[in-house]
This record gives C-alpha cells, structure tokens and sequence, in this order.
C-alpha cells in the first residue's frame, strides 16, 4: 500500500468558527467522498489557513466527523501578495491502493482559481452532502466527548512533595 496526498481547497465568507468549520467539514467530506478515504488509511493531515482566518482550527472539522486518531496539524500558508484570501486548504495523507491518477482532489468555492485544472469534480448534492455530514457528527459527538473524557480520566497527576523535600523530585 502506497501514501498518497489528497488535496483540496476552498474558501469561506467571513473570519467565523462557523464559516470556517463550515467549509472545512464540507471539503473534507468531499474528499472523503470522492476517493473513499476510511479514517484508519489516514496517516494525517495537514489543514492550512491564510492569516485573514484565525477563528478557528480548521482540523476540528477531521473532529467532527470522526477522525479521533488521526494525527491532525494546522498552520499558516505563506502570504503572497494577491494570492486568494480567507482560504482553507486541506493535505491528507493517504495509504491506498490507488494509482496517482486515480486521485481526486477537489477545489471548490473561489479556490477553484487555484487550480482549475483539478476543479472538474463530478455533479454534487449539496443536500444530501449536508445529510450526510449531520450524520457523522452525530454518530461521532459521543465518541469526542467519550475520548476527551478517556484522556482526562488517564491523566493522574503526581502529588507534589512538601517544599523543602527532595524525595520524589525527578533530579533529571
């Protein structure tokens, strides 16, 4: 099995945690969609922003539709004079069997301009995409908040030792 990079790019309205998450959910599923990614093929991804948007992390969309294991990472792209603003770009990272060409990446919105050579994505239902996203993040709302609480639950802090006492202090 071979790691392949899925692309995808769109944009969104205003700097809001909802346009954001929005657009970045709807991307995602896109991709998803398109090339039949299942979260445990993921190795990561990387979610990417124009500094104009800065309300929220955009991997919180890979959140809520489940990716609860994957290792996600958020950054800024490069500013460029007169490139396309209040831009969300997303870099998964996938192992399958597919050939390169048989990759689709998808570009939508005004990001389309980025690369139109990879807009040509198949008709969407935009509804029906929408349905299908409420669902994920309905199956998946109690799996974040049951994995948060795991990892709160496996967190044990270490008692602190009286002020003046060296035992149980790590001396590394």
């Amino acid at each position: 099995m071979l790691c392949r990079g899925v692309r995808g790019a769109t944009t969104v309205r205003s700097n809001s945690r909802e346009d954001i998450l929005e657009e970045a959910r709807k991307l995602l599923a896109l991709m998803i969609r398109f090339n039949g990614i299942e979260a445990e093929d993921v190795a990561s991804a990387i979610f990417t922003l124009t500094r104009d948007l800065n309300a929220e992390f955009p991997a919180l969309a890979a959140r809520q539709l489940g990716w609860l294991d994957v290792p996600l990472l958020c950054g800024y792209e490069v500013e460029v004079p007169g490139a396309l603003q209040r831009c969300v770009r997303i870099l998964v990272h996938w192992n399958t069997q597919k050939a390169q060409d048989e990759i689709v990446h998808v570009y939508i919105n005004e990001a389309r301009k980025l690369r139109p050579d990879l807009s040509k994505i198949p008709p969407v239902d935009f509804d029906e995409l929408e349905r299908w996203i409420c669902e994920h993040m309905e199956q998946h709302e109690f799996a974040v908040a049951g994995k948060d609480l795991r990892r709160q639950m496996s967190i044990t802090p270490t008692p602190a030792a009286p002020e003046g006492d060296s035992q149980g202090a790590d001396a590394s």
